[in-house]
Order: C-alpha cells, then structure tokens, then sequence
C-alpha cells in the first residue's frame, strides 16, 4: 500500500510560482510511475503531468507545457511539481497519484484510472 501526502499549495498572484511537493511511504517508490493531476470546481480531474520510474520521461498537458516541469527524489521517495507563470485558470485542488502498472503508450499515463493510489490533495489557488 503507498500513502501519498502533498503540500506546498497556497494562494499566489498570476505570473507568481509555486512548488508541490509529494512524500510516499512505499519503500520502493522507484517502481512507481508518478502523476500529478487536478481538479476545479465543478469540473472532471485533469492530467497535470506524469514522470516515470527513474525519473528519465516526462509528459504534460498542452495548458501547463513549459510552465511546469515535474521531477523526483526516488532516494527521498517525493516527487515535486514547479509550477511558474502561474494563471488563474491554474487555480484546483492539486493531486499526486502513483501507479505500478507499465504501458508502452505514453498517452495511458494521463488516464486517471491508470493509478492507483491517490493523495488527499492540496489547494492552488492564483489571484488576478
């Protein structure tokens, strides 16, 4: 079983940056491929970005491509998520969610049903 726990969420102006973080608690994190997602008011959880087992590829959402950049610590067992120019549009309840299944096809990874544990999240939120 992996517990998953983020933080770094917060309040920001548009064009400010912000770090997630995610610790797990499985011991061997580094079988695990990592996704952030999110999730608006009143709208489905969307694919943020995804990172693989050693860390070496990388996937994003068009909306935050060259904003954000995910990475990982498999010594620390943590994942994170540099979030910069912030938009209002940035603005939901940010997941980290882990998966031991493989894929050849990339694009499985953005799939919310491709993990399988999740985090309790934590709030971004981007004033104008």
């Amino acid at each position: 079983q992996v517990q998953l726990v983020e933080s770094g969420g917060g309040l920001v102006q548009a064009g400010g940056s912000l770090r997630l973080s995610c610790a797990a608690s499985e011991s061997i994190f580094s079988n695990y491929n990592m996704g952030w997602f999110r999730q608006a008011p009143g709208k489905e959880r969307e694919f943020v970005t995804r990172i693989n087992r050693n860390g070496g590829n990388t996937l994003y959402a068009d909306s935050v491509k060259g904003r954000f950049a995910i990475s990982r610590d498999n010594a620390k067992n943590m994942i994170y998520l540099q979030m910069n120019s912030l938009k209002p549009e940035d603005t939901a309840v940010y997941y980290c969610a882990a998966t031991g299944r493989v894929s050849t096809f990339s694009s499985y990874y953005s799939r919310p049903e491709a993990y399988d544990y999740w985090g309790q999240g934590t709030q971004v939120t981007v004033s104008s």
